[in-house]
């Protein structure tokens, strides 16, 4: 019993919400983050949600084309 509450859990992170995952959110000039993003930065998206945030530098996000 125990090993399928496992899997549920694991199956219903993996399909969770707008998480885009670490290699998005690196792609795109950010950093995942832990709660909160460091100050100068802002929560673009999410990591893995709710709990890990893509944080972006404004500053990054303009130089962007």
């Amino acid at each position: 019993m125990g090993i399928l509450v496992l899997v549920f859990i694991f199956i219903s992170l993996t399909q969770h919400g707008d998480a885009h995952g670490p290699d998005i959110c690196n792609h795109g000039g950010g950093l995942c983050r832990m709660g909160t993003c460091d100050s100068g930065e802002y929560p673009a998206q999410f990591c893995f949600e709710p709990v890990i945030l893509c944080c972006k530098n404004p500053s990054a996000a303009t130089t962007e084309s």
